[in-house]
């Protein structure tokens, strides 16, 4: 029998908000955008909100309590059919941890949740320079090559 996981995955609730708040620190030193994910922070009553939800989840990876990687994704209820799918909007790991399968343990985890919850797919965006992302996305999944674009609201 292989050892365990040197990490433990934490699908977070509303009773988490701490550890949200570091799995937003994390994402902002891994995506270098600090600023985004500090600045303009939401307030512990909105966190606590949204991770009740039942329609986000943000999972976290855990070393000795501190998070380490956090994935966040949301289910998608769909209009054409009676199903769902899920979207992973952030996937990151502190860049001492990578290379542990942080990554994908999160990814397989939200399959996991996925098939629990009755959902058809989870899909996900990489940019095009991400190669890390890409070469995990590939691994898992089937590459489809679309464009995206942001309208803005005003």
């Amino acid at each position: 029998m292989p050892p365990p996981p040197p990490f433990i995955l934490r699908l977070l609730g509303s009773d988490d908000v701490e550890l949200m708040e570091e799995m937003l620190t994390v994402f902002g030193e891994a995506f270098d955008e600090a600023g985004t994910f500090n600045d303009a922070r939401p307030s512990p009553a909105y966190l606590a909100r949204l991770l009740g939800s039942g329609r986000f989840f943000a999972l976290a990876a855990l070393k000795d309590g501190a998070v380490v990687g956090g994935l966040a994704a949301y289910e998608l209820q769909k209009f054409e059919q009676k199903r769902s799918e899920i979207y992973i909007y952030d996937l990151a790991v502190a860049e001492p941890h990578r290379r542990e399968g942080i990554a994908t343990a999160l990814i397989q985890e939200l399959r996991k949740i996925g098939a629990e919850r009755g959902c058809y797919v989870i899909f996900v965006q990489a940019d095009l320079e991400d190669e890390p992302a890409i070469a995990l996305y590939t691994k898992l999944g089937v590459r489809e090559d679309v464009l995206h674009f942001d309208i803005t609201t005003s």
